[in-house]
Formats: C-alpha cells, sequence, structure tokens
C-alpha cells in the first residue's frame, strides 16, 4: 500500500512539474525571440552594423558556398563592402578592379520595417569604379539577404548573418 501511494505521489509530481514547466519553457521562447528582434532593429537603426555573408549567387551561374569571411559594413554614412564578385563586368578598369571590395560613403539610406519585423535597407554609391545600389533585407532572427545592381556590371545577391556581439 506504501508503495502505491508513493507511487501515485510521484506521478502527481512529475504531472505537475511537466505543466508547470512547459509555460514557462514557451515563455521563456517567446521572450528570447523578442529580445532578438528588438536588437536586430536597434542594431539596423543605430547604422553601425555588420553582415556577414555565406553565400553568393550570381545572376548567372550556380549558388556559391563562402568560405573565407566576406561582409558589408555600415558605418554611419559609409560602406565597407568585403564582398567576391562573379559574373559579366561590361566596363571594368584594367585587370578587373575592385570589384565589392571598397570603402565608400552612403547616399539615399532608406530603413523601413513592415508589421512582421522585416527590415528593408537601400541606398546608393559610387566606388570609384562603378555606382551600386544595394538591397537588404534583415529577418527579425538576423538572417540577411543583399541584392547588388551596379552600373557596370550583372547584379549578385549574397545571404549572411546580420552579427550582433550584444546577448
Amino acid at each position: 500500500m506504501k508503495d502505491f501511494r508513493f507511487l501515485i505521489v510521484l506521478v502527481l509530481v512529475g504531472v505537475a512539474l511537466l505543466y508547470g514547466v512547459q509555460p514557462f519553457y514557451a515563455q521563456s521562447k517567446t521572450d528570447k525571440k523578442n529580445t532578438e528582434e528588438q536588437i536586430v532593429k536597434e542594431l539596423l537603426e543605430s547604422k553601425e552594423y555588420t553582415i556577414e555573408v555565406d553565400r553568393a549567387i550570381p545572376m548567372r551561374g550556380p549558388s556559391r558556398h563562402l568560405t573565407s569571411p566576406y561582409t558589408l559594413e555600415i558605418k554611419g554614412d559609409s560602406v565597407i563592402s568585403y564582398l567576391p564578385y562573379f559574373g559579366e563586368a561590361y566596363s571594368v578598369p584594367y585587370g578587373g578592379g575592385k570589384g565589392l571590395i571598397f570603402e565608400a560613403p552612403i547616399t539615399d539610406y532608406k530603413l523601413s520595417f513592415n508589421k512582421k519585423g522585416l527590415a528593408k535597407i537601400k541606398f546608393k554609391t559610387y566606388s570609384g569604379e562603378d555606382t551600386f545600389t544595394y538591397t537588404i533585407e534583415v529577418f527579425p532572427n538576423g538572417s540577411a539577404s543583399i541584392n547588388v545592381l551596379a552600373m557596370n556590371r550583372q547584379g549578385i545577391s549574397f545571404y549572411g548573418e546580420l552579427r550582433h556581439d550584444r546577448e
């Protein structure tokens, strides 16, 4: 009889723990998601952020996984573009030029958020060789896509993650 009572108490405690812990776990998961979304939003609004790129998608040809650390960095009114270029160039300096590796001032910077938290960023820049239009989408979880249109080259897209050191 004592074993039976012990077993019932053990089952009741197990059920209470199971139902008591699950809502707490779901709550903290939601809180973590909201915190991450807030960090992403604050970084983008500060105009001080870096996107680490791990995949390039040229207009023609297959997607390429990148093994070297490539980044797009926004620092106030400047962009530091350290991105590879794969594609057709229409008019470039002898030797191929710098491509998408340059530091330059930004013009026409626009940032907007939709109802689901997706950020859209658009700006223009001139590298000394070419004029570029960057369109960036950053999702609430920090994943990002970058689309680059150039005057003298085919367009190219990149995928990566917004780097944030704050946790």
